[in-house]
């Protein structure tokens, strides 16, 4: 069975807001390099987080070195379904599906293939209380934001217990911790 798996960085207090964190270095980006090509073979969007990486990650012009040329060729010739009740169609090898997000993403998950990467914070109360998001692969980056959006926005009706199963300390101070769900 495929895994669904959330994969993000965020500030010591826990804000995702890319703006707010620094870019990612060498060594953080070849972690989510390594990640994607190695692990998925479709990532699935909320619509907020597919309107900020597409275009962008598919105009070469925003490729400043060989780590984001890898990365933007990698995310622009992956699958993508993204999840919006509002967007009528998407470019870049991108599904628009309009039904429970849960729903699909467990449907998505009994198919075969390569793991399932999550890109968006919207959901993630709603996917984690539901059981669809199987790890978390955090990046925490040695900064405090103050503000901005959270990992978790508001509250999970139930508490979610993980297991730390993998860290690693980069240069710059970010740590990447995985966790699976328990």
């Amino acid at each position: 069975m495929r895994k669904v798996i959330l994969a993000i960085n965020m500030s010591i207090d826990g804000c995702v807001g890319h703006m707010s964190l620094p870019g990612p270095d060498e060594e953080v980006g070849g972690y989510f390099n390594v990640l994607m090509n190695q692990d998925v073979d479709l990532i699935a969007y909320g619509r907020k987080m597919y309107e900020i990486m597409f275009p962008y990650w598919a105009d070469e012009a925003n490729w400043n070195d060989e780590l984001d040329t890898e990365f933007g060729q990698r995310l622009t010739a992956l699958d993508k379904v993204v999840f919006s009740r509002t967007l009528a169609n998407a470019e870049y090898n991108t599904r628009v599906v309009s039904t429970d997000p849960a729903a699909e993403l467990l449907k998505l998950k009994q198919t075969p293939g390569k793991n399932i990467y999550l890109g968006t914070v919207s959901m993630i109360p709603q996917l984690a209380q539901a059981g669809v998001i199987d790890e978390y692969h955090l990046v925490v980056h040695p900064v405090i934001v103050g503000r901005g959006t959270r990992l978790v926005e508001g509250s999970l009706p139930e508490r979610l217990q993980l297991k730390l199963v993998e860290s690693k300390v980069f240069k710059s101070g970010a740590v990447a911790l995985r966790y699976l769900k328990q």
